[in-house]
């Protein structure tokens, strides 16, 4: 099948007709109302299971086996899984990330078959064959491990055993359902084939695609907060979204990693050690020579050591590696570890901050972070830098128009879906380099593209049709569905 598809094709589930849209799956015909979610979905050629042969299967190396681990913990995956062996597992307790060597999850607890839950460990591997070549078939720290994970299998059946010759069960999760939005997208910077077939639409229609892309978004992110509060519970279940949009797109990846290392009920209960964990999981506490470290800076970072130092032995098998961390090209305002900073008090006031966050009120978000204050981060870009001459903001307004979109606003859609006219009346934030790189790509040169762009729907909605169609293409743009399928939006 080549790579334009029919309108037909497009819409196997619905049929469309004079009268309406009907349902024909199962051979009955029911009219339904679709959603301008429901709309976006149902145009995606990629989440159509008949043509999958327009692209290549999604396979696990392109994602690394850190993020793999964060997006199971995060309940991506879904709960209910049939081992290999065809027993039904359910995880009852996704557990904790393990803080010693051995296995990646400690704590968690499976059902087989609908019986008595089983306590132990779990292995997630990117290949089943990593139990053998990381040794894990011979160490006793694996002996506890009662489901091993794993995305691609060899040629040959291999089996899963402990030291003792204890058979593992084994799930083989399906990498064709990872939320391909890249915590750390690449730029593209080129322009797009697609450019000209977005030119040649009204400008109606663009609109109109660009809104049900956005809807489609934050369907998106609400499923995700609604599996983490069912896996984590409903108090803590934003803290590790809201972490992560303080990683602004660079560095996603290891704070979604730091908050779920670090859930904050517990790291509420450190009190005043609280700021000093956190920098110290990060790897940021390295330095102990202070000799020529500012100033101004010596006392709180030497508060910040010995803070971490009696718990430095706990948390050293969570600390993240320095790799994780991209502080090239980001500004000095949005360093990482200012960023920490904001995390801290954060999760300090955590119990406000979640009632602010359920409020879903635009104004009352702004004032709240808006007058976050840190004695130190309000003055320093970074932990080695000069003092600034002035005040600035731990949590700008256009991180908090973030926190909005990635956070409040799904999580009031997931009972209000009128909540969703917020984000249609929220101002867009300022272009960053992931916005300019998605309108030049998909737009080109068209004069549309900035007065299209000058709200948050629209801005959502660009994203989401760069992240599912750019990002995912790897034939520099020869061999994008994108072009042909603008043709199929009706």
């Amino acid at each position: 099948m080549g790579a334009f598809f029919s309108e037909r094709t497009i819409e196997i589930a619905f049929l469309r007709t004079s009268k309406g849209i009907f349902d024909i799956r199962g051979g009955a015909e029911y009219k339904v109302r679709m959603t301008p979610a429901d709309r976006y979905e149902a145009w995606l050629p990629r989440l159509i299971s008949s043509v999958r042969e327009s692209a290549p299967p999604i396979t696990p190396p392109s994602v690394s086996e850190i993020e793999l681990q964060a997006r199971w913990f995060s309940g991506e995956f879904g709960r209910s899984f049939t081992t290999r062996s065809g027993d039904d597992v359910e995880i009852v307790q996704f557990g904790e990330w393990n803080r010693e060597a051995g296995p990646d999850f400690r704590g968690a607890a499976v059902a087989l078959n609908g019986g008595r839950s089983v306590r132990g460990c779990i292995e997630l591997d990117p290949d089943v064959r990593d139990w053998e070549r990381h040794g894990h078939a011979v160490n006793p720290a694996y002996e506890n491990v009662i489901l091993h994970i794993f995305f691609a299998v060899g040629q040959s059946e291999l089996f899963t055993q402990t030291l003792s010759g204890r058979a593992v069960p084994q799930v083989k999760l399906d990498a064709t359902k990872i939320d391909r939005t890249p915590l750390n997208p690449v730029p593209l910077a080129k322009c797009g084939r697609c450019s000209g077939p977005l030119a040649g639409m009204q400008s109606g229609q663009v609109c109109d695609l660009l809104a049900a892309a956005a809807h489609y978004r934050m369907r998106r992110k609400a499923q995700r907060i609604s599996q983490a509060a069912e896996i984590h519970g409903e108090f803590a279940a934003p803290y590790p979204f809201l972490a992560e949009t303080l990683g602004y797109k660079s560095n996603k990846l290891p704070f979604l990693l730091l908050a779920q290392r670090l859930p904050v009920s517990e790291l509420r209960k450190m009190r005043g050690d609280l700021e000093a964990v956190l920098f110290g999981s990060c790897g940021f506490l390295t330095a102990t020579d202070f000799s020529e470290i500012p100033n101004d800076t010596k006392g709180y970072l030497r508060r910040l050591w010995e803070n971490w130092w009696p718990h430095r032995a706990k948390f050293s098998n969570l600390v993240l590696a320095p790799g994780l961390w991209k502080c090239g090209g980001v500004r000095p305002m949005n360093h990482p570890q200012r960023r920490i900073g904001a995390l801290a008090e954060i999760a300090r006031r955590w119990p406000k901050v979640r009632d602010v966050l359920r409020s879903a009120d635009p104004s009352a978000m702004h004032r709240f972070f808006t007058n976050l204050r840190h004695d130190y981060w309000d003055f320093h870009y970074t932990l080695t830098s000069q003092p600034s001459l002035r005040r600035m903001a731990l949590v700008g307004p256009e991180r908090v128009n973030g926190i909005l979109m990635n956070v409040v606003l799904p999580m009031a859609l997931r009972e209000q879906p009128a909540e969703f006219e917020k984000l249609q009346a929220l101002a867009a934030p300022d272009f960053n380099a992931h916005i300019k790189t998605a309108a030049l790509r998909l737009f080109g040169a068209d004069a549309r593209r900035l007065p299209l762009l000058k709200t948050a729907l629209y801005q959502q909605g660009l994203l989401q049709i760069y992240n599912d169609f750019c990002c995912q293409d790897l034939s520099g743009c020869r061999h994008c569905l994108l072009p042909e399928q603008l043709g199929q939006w009706r």
